[in-house]
């Protein structure tokens, strides 16, 4: 593909939940990011306050939920293949009675994978994530953050070109989150298509990582109430600003003024 095409759009979802309007009239792009020499996936923040329908927008592009009206649509507007689409939830759930690398076998067998070319990817995968070594553990044994690399790894055994996360960087502690958010920028830059779209509402994971970054928010009316029904009030083109692919970006003198403008920006959601 070409740089610029669009990889995922997202356009016109509205959901209602009983009588609560969630999301309203919904779309987005997500278009492919291309590096002279250097194998770029993309990795797509999504920030919002808590309950505005973050974790519900992934369910619909999953495919997991319908939308009452709207479309999700992968490249050249065709729709997103089965399989294609991996989901992380927040609780990283794992099978409880299988050790890390059956659970990642497991996966890899129930979206078709011999048992063998299942366990030789999941081993791969256990190495690359540096997991080797808690092969045989089981998931009450491993920390957050380690069960949390096991959820992704389970996602990858069959290749998956879309990853969606849900609040990826909640509970971890300072070690944790800064070993994830490189993972996570690992995990998008293995092929060129892979896109990962993660839902957050911490805005200084995102900047670091993201190279679009979506802010999911309601209206207001003339009073200041807020209106039910969330759709995309900002996008920020981090790649366009210079704010995409960088290391130490924190360090940036210019980091904190962009920090401060999205935090001003996040309270209005």
């Amino acid at each position: 593909m070409a740089a610029g095409e669009i990889l995922l759009s997202v356009s016109d979802l509205w959901q209602k939940l009983g009588d609560a309007q969630i999301l309203q009239g919904l779309s987005f792009d997500v278009r492919d990011r291309v590096r002279p020499d250097v194998v770029t996936g993309q990795v797509v923040g999504m920030l919002g306050p808590s309950g505005v329908g973050k974790t519900r927008l992934l369910r619909l592009i999953a495919g997991l939920d319908d939308p009452d009206r709207g479309t999700v649509r992968g490249p050249g507007g065709a729709t997103l293949p089965v399989g294609s689409v991996g989901l992380v939830f927040q609780s990283y759930p794992l099978l409880a009675h299988r050790t890390v690398l059956d659970n990642l076998i497991v996966a890899g067998e129930a979206n078709g994978l011999s048992s063998s070319v299942a366990r030789t990817k999941a081993l791969a995968l256990l190495e690359r994530f540096r997991m080797s070594e808690r092969a045989r553990y089981f998931p009450a044994q491993l920390s957050g953050g380690q069960r949390q690399r096991v959820a992704i790894a389970q996602q990858l055994v069959a290749q998956k070109t879309f990853l969606l996360m849900d609040e990826p960087f909640s509970g971890l502690d300072p070690s944790a989150l800064e070993d994830v958010t490189k993972l996570i920028v690992e995990v998008a830059n293995m092929d060129e298509l892979n896109t990962v779209v993660l839902v957050t509402h911490d805005i200084r994971s995102a900047l670091l990582i993201s190279d679009t970054l979506f802010m999911l928010g309601r209206d207001r009316d003339a009073s200041g109430k807020v209106v039910s029904g969330a759709h995309i009030q900002k996008t920020y083109d981090l790649v366009d600003m210079g704010l995409a692919w960088r290391p130490d970006l924190d360090l940036d003198p210019s980091f904190p003024t962009i920090e401060r403008e999205v935090k001003q920006a996040f309270k209005a959601l």
